[in-house]
């Protein structure tokens, strides 16, 4: 077989290169619409020993983490995949969002670990692309089951060599269609060619024994006309067709029936008993001449078979950009799955793939790399109805544990010392040493560093504020200012707000930055693009009832100081900056479950900001608020509710 040669597919023994294949554990950061039963249940399962439920997957981050992570629980598993990679080298992954309750919209950039990924896949041009394509393909490849299916959505920019890339992964042998779809925005224009109006979807199988439902369209009204000709007594359109086949048959369909034999050389399509069926239910038309016809009728037709020019399923104008037509993956997944199976999609987008799975009874796991992604995702499952209870995912501290030995060596203290170091100079602080708990200076103000292994928690805040107090006055990086700034990973529930109310009664004013993920991109770094966020600030009023409690949204505070300016210059009110909030009224202190939630859509812009619930037992409950901002970030806030 001829084959695609690009720079990197090879090392210089001549081998390969394989994919990375790093396996980690996911971490669950939320389950979504999980009633107290459902919880509860899960929970014995866990307890027993016994396999719990199945929850569809929806997790956030890169794929050449995420597809080898699935590896030892999903190879051979999956039985349909979709993925829309991206196949354009000047596009561009920017979309405008609106500003709640305003006239003013904003450009919502991709981020910096997007833009990283974007540009490690094109770095080099079409070879970098083609090997992050065939190291894709290649983990796609090994999850699919033997029965599986793979539909590849592409363009003309790199289809043809993406074709060779498949060949050589399926086997040119199970190369099944290239499949033409008519565009959303198509160049009807252009000095250089004829105008591009379809991409290409390449389906390929794992072998020759491979699921596959006959897909069928139905007909227009004047496609329906022109097929059945014919009208009924009742109105009905049909058609009528021979009751004979080619062919001579030796048994029952080879006989007379009714005295009639069909044409010479032809067989009954049907058995006797059949044909008596069709005559008795009135599906046999007779002629004058006493000779009978089948009765096709439009309504009881299964439609046109569904060839591979694919005219009228144009992508919708969506909240995310290139958001699929749904009508798409329908007639992807109902052609290629069967329900219960498992559908894959690494280039989650707006989250099409796991909405019409969904609703089709499929099993379903989806990622994306994008933080917005997930949170439109989510978004788009909570507006079906009877959406089943799935989960969030990360590869969290597992990933930065991977990194941290990666970059930092194995030797426990040095590696700490040296990570330690790498975040202070990316902060733009100075290291101390003969401390604990206070790792750098920052213009007067101390720095904490936290582990890559666990959320900063108010035992932390405590132990950072007392040896902050001892330092005072202690010698040369003695503190200057009584601030101190708290940088972490991940944050326990409680922190923000209790942990500066601890520290202000000591008086400590202290800051909580999120360390942003890009820091674990060797690129971004390099080309300083990392930025550190101070969390926001959530208030929320609880009034209680007998067993029943109310909650009420009361004011929300986000650090603008690296928030766009146009975006700052239209927040009139703190409630335009919340785009979603969720509830999980009995938290256990373990992943926060999303029990109820309010949200905005394009159509229903207006955000409910209270929420009454009823407790089936009196007691204290831990209750967990989150807030996700219309940038994309997520605040909690815990309250301990008694009713």
């Amino acid at each position: 077989m001829t084959e695609l040669i690009w720079e990197g597919k090879y090392d210089k023994d001549g081998r390969k290169v394989a994919p990375l294949r790093i396996a980690l554990p996911f971490q669950t950061v939320e389950t979504v619409n999980e009633s107290m039963q459902e919880r509860q249940r899960a929970l014995d399962l866990f307890s027993g020993g016994r396999e719990a439920e199945w929850r569809n997957r929806l997790i956030w981050g890169d794929k050449k983490y995420v597809l080898p992570s699935l590896l030892p629980e999903f190879a051979g598993k999956v039985n349909l995949i979709y993925i829309d990679p991206p196949f354009d080298t000047g596009a561009d992954f920017s979309f405008t969002t609106t500003i709640p309750d305003s006239d003013a919209t904003f450009v919502k950039e991709p981020s910096v670990i997007e833009q990283k990924a974007y540009r490690d896949t094109w770095g080099q041009g079409l070879d970098s692309y083609l090997k992050w394509f065939y190291e894709t393909v290649v983990l796609l490849y090994e999850l699919l089951a033997e029965d599986g299916s793979i539909y590849v959505h592409l363009d003309w920019h790199v289809g043809h060599y993406a074709k060779n890339v498949l060949d050589e992964v399926f086997g040119t042998e199970n190369f099944r269609s290239e499949i033409i779809r008519e565009k959303t925005n198509p160049k009807n224009y252009t000095k250089i060619g004829y105008g591009n109006i379809h991409d290409v979807i390449f389906f390929y199988t794992k072998g020759e024994n491979f699921k596959w439902e006959k897909p069928f369209v139905e007909r227009d009204d004047e496609k329906i006309a022109k097929d059945f000709p014919l009208v009924d007594k009742n109105s009905r359109r049909y058609k009528t067709a021979p009751l004979h086949a080619p062919g001579l048959r030796s048994g029952e369909t080879g006989k007379p029936w009714r005295g009639l034999m069909p044409p010479s050389g032809n067989h009954w399509r049907y058995v006797h008993a059949t044909l008596n069926q069709l005559d008795a239910d009135g599906h046999i038309e007779w002629s004058s001449t006493g000779n009978p016809r089948e009765k096709i009728y439009a309504d009881e037709s299964a439609g046109l078979f569904l060839q591979d020019i694919w005219l009228g399923v144009k992508d919708a104008k969506g909240d995310y950009p290139s958001t699929k037509n749904p009508e798409l993956l329908e007639r992807i997944i109902a052609t290629s799955s069967a329900s219960g199976d498992m559908v894959l999609d690494c280039f989650c987008g707006s989250g099409t793939t796991a909405a019409v799975a969904e609703k089709l009874g499929r099993r379903w796991i989806t990622c994306d790399l994008g933080r917005f992604a997930i949170h439109t995702t989510r978004k788009r499952l909570l507006g079906i109805e009877g959406v089943k209870p799935f989960v969030v995912q990360n590869l969290g501290k597992y990933e930065r544990q991977a990194w941290q030995a990666a970059e930092f060596g194995e030797q426990a203290a040095e590696r700490m010392q040296a990570y330690r170091c790498f975040l202070l100079d990316l902060y733009r602080a100075r290291p101390l040493s003969g401390y604990t708990w206070l790792h750098g200076l920052k213009n007067g103000r101390m720095v904490y560093v936290g582990s890559v292994d666990a959320p900063v928690s108010m035992g932390d805040v405590t132990n950072i504020a007392t040896e902050f107090r001892k330092a005072v006055g202690s010698g040369e990086d003695a503190p200057t200012t009584n601030g101190v700034d708290v940088l972490g990973w991940d944050f326990a529930f409680e922190v923000n707000e209790a942990a500066k109310q601890q520290a202000a009664l000591a008086n400590i004013a202290m800051r909580f930055i999120r360390i942003p993920r890009e820091v674990l991109e060797k690129k971004a770094v390099e080309q300083g693009d990392i930025q550190f966020f101070e969390l926001a600030a959530l208030s929320v009023e609880a009034q209680t009832s007998g067993k029943s409690v109310t909650l009420r949204l009361t004011d929300f505070i986000i650090p603008t100081e690296d928030v766009p300016f146009d975006v700052q210059k239209a927040i009139q009110h703190w409630e335009q900056w919340i785009d979603y909030w969720a509830v999980d009224w009995d938290n256990k202190g373990d992943t926060f479950h999303n029990e109820w939630q309010a949200y905005r859509t394009r159509k229903e812009k207006a955000l409910q900001k209270q929420v009454a619930h009823t407790y089936a037992e009196p007691g204290t409950y831990r209750v967990v608020v989150k807030v996700i901002d219309i940038l994309g970030n997520d605040t909690t806030k815990t309250l301990t509710i008694t009713v």
